[in-house]
């Protein structure tokens, strides 16, 4: 971050900031740098993307002398798991849903899922709440799909982590 800013001939005070630093910025600072994958926190807080100063990739390396002892492996591997859930969930929503107990047969039909959707019954006994994980590309065209088999309430939610 010094460098980017010497490079542009920018003064800069370079303060760090641990959590939510888009939430704080308009109250203490006139700009911020910030790791983010879309930046849809940065707009959603009201600040504007005007540069970017780093494309970076997470790569995990292992030591072969490391690797050979079987604690700090496991460790590694471990690691490894978490990292492998984070780029599985990368293409996946959460869909929740409610429907009536007439129409749950044609909607569960018809929901994707990893190994089986969800069905939990809601009170009262004549509906059902109903959760999936769905293709990001494919929840568009699986909603009104959906409603018009019966469901309602539908929820999509990010998944920041698939561990199978």
């Amino acid at each position: 971050t010094a460098r980017y800013f010497a490079a542009a001939g920018i003064k800069a005070d370079i303060r760090l900031s641990y959590g939510a630093t888009e939430a704080k910025a308009p109250e203490i600072v006139d700009a911020v740098v910030d790791l983010t994958e879309t930046g849809s926190a940065l707009r959603a807080a009201g600040l504007r993307i005007i540069d970017e100063i780093l494309t970076s990739y997470t790569e995990l390396f292992a030591n072969a002398e490391a690797y050979e002892d079987a604690e700090k492996r496991k460790a590694m591997e471990q690691i490894k798991t978490l990292l492998d859930g984070v780029l599985d969930a990368r293409g996946r929503v959460l869909m929740k849903l409610n429907v009536g107990a007439n129409e749950l047969d044609r909607v569960i039909n018809v929901l994707p899922s990893m190994k089986a959707p969800t069905v939990n019954e809601l009170w009262g006994g004549n509906a059902f709440a109903v959760e999936t994980v769905v293709n990001k590309n494919d929840i568009n065209v699986l909603i009104p799909q959906l409603l018009e088999l019966g469901a309602t309430d539908v929820i999509e939610l990010p998944i920041s982590k698939i561990v199978p």
